[in-house]
């Protein structure tokens, strides 16, 4: 691949609905481009986006991956995210290292949810975009029906390149609006028709949409529209460029992926209408935490670069992808991480290809790289100039929302698992890998089933861990609603040295985790014994008498007692101690507590009865609701952590994915009796 100055650089995220065709249109391109001999299919697993074994095996994308191809002088990097929600950490990866995003549309199923969340998205961040229109060969496909649809829900900003020639099984080529050409194909192969002469005012009236854009995009356009005037080829790309970079133009492109029509005519509206990186106007998706330290997307500049995208593969070693943002990176430079102080080795200079790897001497502002076997470096880290120093803002990703208990099968897998998930973190910084030490269970939390899923197997697959899923312990806790007054005596003075103790304790409840006082007169324990006393107590708290949970919410108060001159010691007090706790707790009406969480719910408003009505069945308390800026409506709620664990799978349902939340650590609360019952027969 030769070198690209920065203006003839391309970077597109292909977005949209998961099987609207992504990774084969990336497959048509590579094809049309004259990269592959043949496109690869997902079905048979030989696709050079998807080549990782849980994509072959689940026949989807899991992982972002970089394709890079060559059309008309312009390199385009093609960033291939997936659809599937659980993985919108990729997504948002793709986007940031994005000028513009290409949102695949399947034709058979029109908008689906995918499209209308990542059109959302885009909008929020002012991201430029490209809609092509995809399975326009699919039976019943109606183009004008589709863009209705898409005005309908999104605007008039959506505007139509291409006409179709042909429909459905009958669909065989298309019209160029602003040529004003028709095309029929062969394979990806084309040849010029005459337009028919009944769609030439449907071909005229959108080419006045597009010359009415163009005109809007600066006054000098719109004098010379008004005036009657034709514009030139450069009049059109200024203005469609700049309409789509203020967000006043979405173009859109009818074709198909599996019969090549439409591909040639998407790769020349890439390459004539999205901005290159260094376009003044263009998105940076790249900020500096201090924003007086800004860089121009320039090749002059001090370098600086972002690594957006880890593979961590453990044949293959690890990969660091990164976007340069200014300046320029050379095979022989060291590579200097401003994120962590820390300088590397770079061991080898190269641009990726799904998992091929393709040598360079540098890599220039505005492209996109990538580095093997770098240590310390991870996903999210700037690295750059050390006599220019600069960080760039890290993503903020979605908190995890579902989460799996798991267990290693064997003592060679426990020690091996922390390692594994490591790695499997820097290529997938959504999930979270933690132990909770109440319940002392590996806790695996993500963004939904699938992706948990497919990191279990990655631990299997890749790094020979095998791991079992098993029921997730709530951390309930154990507290007290009484007073008690108890004795708790420890004596043993049958052969040998002797042991004795003896203690009256007074417990009762308190809003904090544990006090202990004395109120002891006169000696009646000396106050050597009393660190012991209250150490005593503070080891009892781990495990309750209902159910073994640790005990909070508790005062205990040491106010008298006796000793004996020789036999008592500091463990006979703590053994007494002991006793004590185990029959003050039980006198003194213990009780369930349960962990409360707080819930943001954010859906269309058309779901906001079902979700509150299944809100209440769990037991939830809605405590407000809101407009959100996107016209989405959110639900503030709490809920116990019981009822929540496969909540991210039930919303998804309720709201066929249009639904999403966020939820976190509120309060204890107690557990109802009938409940509490529950509990106490299933832990005994």
């Amino acid at each position: 691949m030769k070198d690209y100055e920065t203006k003839n650089i391309r970077n597109l995220a292909l977005v949209g609905h998961s099987g609207s065709g992504k990774t084969s249109l990336t497959e048509a391109i590579l094809y049309k481009t004259g990269v592959t001999k043949r496109m690869g299919s997902l079905q048979e697993g030989n696709t050079v986006s998807d080549f990782s074994k849980e994509e072959i095996k689940r026949q989807i994308s899991i992982s972002t991956s970089v394709i890079p191809v060559e059309y008309d002088n312009i390199k385009i990097n093609l960033i291939d995210a997936p659809g599937y929600f659980d993985f919108e950490g990729e997504v948002l990866q793709a986007l940031r290292a994005s000028e513009a995003g290409l949102m695949v549309i399947d034709a058979q199923n029109g908008i689906e949810v995918g499209t209308e969340k990542y059109w959302k998205y885009t909008e929020k961040i002012n991201l430029p975009r490209i809609i092509f229109v995809n399975k326009m060969e699919k039976e019943n496909v109606n183009f004008n029906e589709i863009v209705s649809d898409l005005h309908i829900q999104f605007g008039k900003k959506v505007i139509p390149l291409t006409l179709t020639l042909g429909e459905g099984e009958s669909f065989e080529g298309i019209i160029d609006i602003i040529d004003k050409k028709a095309y029929k194909y062969n394979g990806f192969d084309k040849q010029e028709v005459e337009i028919p002469e009944n769609r030439m005012a449907e071909v005229e009236a959108a080419y006045e949409e597009v010359v009415e854009v163009v005109a809007e995009s600066n006054d000098e356009l719109m004098e010379k529209f008004f005036s009657g005037e034709e514009f030139s080829e450069e009049e059109f790309r200024e203005g469609i460029t700049t309409a789509m970079l203020t967000g006043d133009a979405v173009p859109l492109i009818a074709g198909s992926c599996e019969s090549g029509i439409g591909i040639d005519a998407l790769l020349e509206i890439i390459a004539k209408y999205m901005p290159a990186p260094n376009d003044p106007r263009a998105n940076i998706g790249f900020r500096p935490e201090n924003k007086d330290n800004t860089r121009k997307i320039d090749v002059n500049e001090p370098f600086s670069a972002v690594v957006f995208k880890t593979i961590a593969d453990p044949f293959v070693g690890k990969i660091s992808i990164f976007k340069v943002i200014s300046g320029k990176i050379t095979k022989d430079d060291l590579i200097y991480n401003s994120t962590k102080d820390e300088t590397e080795k770079q061991s080898g200079l190269f641009y990726v290809r799904g998992k091929e790897q393709i040598k360079t001497d540098k890599v220039v502002a505005g492209d996109i790289g990538a580095f093997a076997k770098l240590v310390k470096t991870q996903t999210g880290d700037t690295i750059c100039d050390k006599d220019h120093p600069v960080i760039y803002k890290k993503i903020k990703y979605p908190k995890p929302v579902l989460f799996y208990a798991i267990e290693a099968e064997s003592k060679k897998d426990e020690d091996k698992i922390s390692q594994a998930l490591t790695k499997l973190k820097e290529e997938d910084p959504t999930f979270e890998d933690t132990r909770n030490p109440e319940t002392n269970q590996e806790i695996l939390s993500g963004l939904g089933n699938v992706q948990l899923e497919v990191i279990l197997d990655k631990l299997k697959d890749s790094y020979s861990v095998n791991t079992n899923i098993v029921d997730l312990k709530i951390p309930y806790r154990e507290t007290i609603k009484s007073k008690s007054d108890v004795q708790g005596k420890h004596k043993k003075q049958s052969g040998g040295a002797g042991q004795y103790g003896d203690v009256f304790i007074r417990f009762e409840p308190t809003d904090e985790d544990f006090i202990f006082e004395e109120e002891v007169f006169g000696g009646a324990v000396p106050k050597n014994y009393f660190p012991a006393v209250e150490k005593g107590l503070r080891e009892s708290l781990v495990k309750g008498p209902l159910c073994g949970y640790k005990v909070t919410g508790v005062k205990a108060t040491l106010y008298d007692g006796s000793y004996h001159p020789v036999d008592s010691n500091e463990q006979a007090f703590k053994t007494a101690a002991t006793i004590a706790f185990k029959k003050g707790i039980q006198e003194a009406q213990p009780i369930l507590l349960e962990p409360i969480m707080k819930v943001e719910v954010k859906v269309p408003e058309n779901y906001m009865g079902d979700i509150m009505g299944d809100m209440n069945k769990r037991r939830g308390k809605i405590l407000g609701m809101e407009p959100s800026e996107d016209g989405e409506q959110i639900i503030v709620a709490e809920a116990p952590q019981s009822e929540m664990m496969q909540y991210s799978i039930d919303l998804r349902s309720m709201t066929q994915a249009r639904g999403q939340f966020s939820m976190e650590f509120s309060r204890y609360e107690e557990v109802p009796r009938e409940i509490t019952e529950k509990i106490i027969e299933e832990n005994n």
